[in-house]
């Protein structure tokens, strides 16, 4: 259509979007696809056809044959034309602001996600744990140092896998969070996602330019901020007792209650929940002795 801008094209999860929205300042053409874990076979030729047309490509790190289709990053890059510039983003997650808070999704099981919000609370899986007949254990208080040490674990394993995929590097973003940083402990904040997207446009070789969108970006789903959290990171922000999804208050009372229903029908859950809480509670612990 003679235009002559570079066509930019971001693949990954949830994110890539948000950081193509924001990419899109004027200066390139971009183009929305699916993320990668919505993906069909019958999305792929369609896919790789335009790598083959791109100048620009952002992605996350992904193995070959991701979900069994070749869409892994080594596979990508593999397509593009002679002179395409890349750029890889590592996937954010951070437990800082929300400590309790698990994804958990073990290989083979299907329909992980526990319904009203896809995240698993420690809380709420000891909880579930104890219906079903486990010896009650001592409750998991959240201290200020246990708030700092899951946030200084959560830093850590990032900075690990920036510097292991070759990255560009946002893991100190999270040294100083604010209560914009993360709406979910994988849905970064507009805190997090613009300084992001302009280390990402300095990678690709573009010139800085404002954001392409200045509204909240991956906004659907705000877990409840914890007074701890607050007083641990000095938050200019007010405590949050409940969720908000897609707009409406979910008191996390029936989120838990929801949940603790879900693993009384689905053990496996349960057990796979149990064996990814175990680190935190042990994190808390451990903090909680100091």
């Amino acid at each position: 259509m003679g235009d002559d801008r570079p066509l930019l094209v971001v693949v990954g999860n949830c994110q890539a979007e948000s950081y193509r929205l924001l990419l899109d300042a004027g200066d390139v053409r971009t183009q929305r696809i699916p993320a990668l874990h919505e993906l069909t076979p019958a999305d792929v030729p369609p896919l790789l056809e335009l790598l083959a047309r791109t100048d620009l490509l952002v992605s996350q790190p992904t193995v070959d044959d991701y979900r069994g289709l070749p869409v892994g990053t080594r596979q990508l890059h593999a397509v593009l034309p002679p002179g395409a510039r890349t750029a890889l983003v590592p996937s954010l997650r951070y437990s800082g602001l929300h400590p309790f808070h698990l994804l958990v999704h073990p290989p083979g099981l299907d329909r992980p996600d526990p319904p009203l919000v896809p995240y698993h609370d420690v809380r709420t899986v000891l909880a579930a744990d104890e219906r079903r007949g486990r010896t009650a254990r001592e409750p998991v208080r959240l201290t200020t140092e246990a708030v700092r040490a899951v946030a200084a674990a959560s830093v850590a394993e990032l900075a690990r896998r920036e510097e292991l995929h070759g990255t560009v590097v946002v893991s100190d973003l999270f040294e100083r969070p604010t209560a914009d940083a993360m709406r979910t402990i994988n849905h970064p904040g507009n805190a997090v996602l613009v300084p992001a997207t302009a280390r990402l446009r300095t990678a690709l070789g573009l010139e800085p330019r404002p954001p392409g969108v200045d509204r909240p970006l991956l906004a659907s789903i705000h877990a409840p901020l914890l007074p701890e959290v607050v007083a641990a990171h000095g938050l200019d922000a007010a405590p949050t007792h409940d969720w908000t999804i897609d707009g409406r208050t979910v008191t996390s009372e029936e989120v838990a209650a929801t949940h603790r229903e879900w693993y009384a029908r689905r053990p496996e859950m349960l057990d796979a929940a149990l064996e990814r809480a175990a680190p935190v509670v042990e994190e808390v612990r451990a903090a909680e002795a100091t």
